[in-house]
């Protein structure tokens, strides 16, 4: 089977883990605190928050940017469920944007019509390690006095003008579940380079408990989404191995775009570095493409096969119908791209589609 993702754990997490085992420190300590630094070093922010999820950290950025009901914030109508229901967590509404069919995010010159006096932020997805058109979405942030909360869940590494994802909005959150391009097992991310969000952030993920203050001083309502320290020393690992991870990526995708005929490969914005968290195809005929490579055992993913606002929770945020994101729904395939592919596998796939 060649398999859609593939965690690579080696002997260093191993035994990273197995001596904070021995040392009896499991829960958030020393080696979050490192983590968080060296993370901060690799994206070329001044802070990160360790969080025990992608959608943990999501939910935090939200609350850091006091965004609370009646407030709304835009994001793309394609994307991961947590996009989506992190916004519903603050009791804001999600407002629903179409996407450049290109590059399967969301659409600068959507967005503008959508902006209201209830309007309070922007949460782009740089979607499949496909960084978004950032130039353009904080332009506009900035014309309309808005907070921008990246959702990089799928993005580690990626760069955009020279630049590692991670320091271009207010904060921008990263995802480490075993899927993505380097794993903590379960967890995630903040980065920023406010001092004040960070503040926030960090006492929301310990109940509300102020930063640096010991003892029960809870200054406001927060959450337990502390990262451990056992997630922490295989993200130290994996953090290393990162780099050449995504160098693997890169060079299995180069062999998709030389080989592949007759699907719509993926685009590369100007500018931008994409790390292919996944490679998406888009194709007229997925019934068909996908009984050829079940037939051949070959691992695939659709994400994502229904717009956001399909869910009955969300069908009421819907306004209208969303051209490309309901078109990408219908047409796009993620084919084996991560490090463990091999140049056998990579002839396979290709003669496969």
């Amino acid at each position: 089977m060649v398999q859609i993702a593939k965690p690579l754990i080696g002997k260093e997490e191993r035994d990273a883990v197995d001596e904070v085992l021995k040392s009896g420190n499991l829960a958030s300590g020393k080696k979050v605190e490192e983590f968080e630094r060296k993370f901060a070093d690799f994206t070329n922010t001044k802070y990160a928050i360790a969080t025990n999820s992608g959608t943990s950290a999501i939910h935090t950025g939200l609350l850091s940017l006091n965004i609370r009901k009646g407030n709304e914030v835009i994001i793309p109508g394609f994307s991961f469920i947590a996009t989506a229901n992190t916004i519903l967590h603050c009791g804001a509404k999600p407002v629903f944007c179409d996407i450049n069919i290109k590059t399967y995010n969301i659409n600068p010159d959507k967005i503008e019509r959508l902006i209201t006096n209830k309007t309070k932020a922007i949460m782009p997805v740089h979607l499949f390690g496909q960084p978004a058109d950032m130039k353009n979405i904080l332009r506009i942030a900035k014309d309309y006095n808005l907070k921008v909360i990246c959702d990089a869940c799928q993005a580690h590494g990626a760069e955009y003008k020279g630049k590692k994802i991670g320091g271009f909005g207010d904060l921008e959150c990263f995802s480490f579940y075993p899927t993505k391009n380097m794993t903590t097992g379960e967890g995630g991310i903040i980065t920023t380079n406010n001092k004040d969000i960070y503040e926030r952030a960090k006492s929301i993920i310990n109940h509300g408990r102020k930063i640096n203050k010991r003892g029960y001083i809870h200054w406001k309502n927060g959450y337990n989404y502390r990262m451990t320290d056992i997630a922490a020393t295989i993200g130290l690992e994996q953090l290393k191995k990162l780099p050449e991870f995504n160098k693997r990526r890169r060079e299995n995708a180069s062999y998709y775009n030389k080989y592949l005929t007759r699907v719509g490969l993926p685009y590369v914005l100007r500018d931008a570095k994409h790390i292919y968290h996944q490679y998406t195809i888009k194709t007229n005929y997925r019934k068909l493409l996908l009984r050829r490579l079940e037939k051949n055992n070959i691992g695939y993913g659709i994400y994502y096969p229904h717009p956001l606002y399909y869910y009955p929770h969300l069908k009421k945020y819907k306004d209208g119908k969303l051209q490309y994101t309901e078109e990408a729904c219908k047409k796009v395939v993620s084919i084996p791209v991560h490090p463990s592919v091999t140049k056998n596998d990579l002839k396979k796939v290709t003669r496969a589609i």
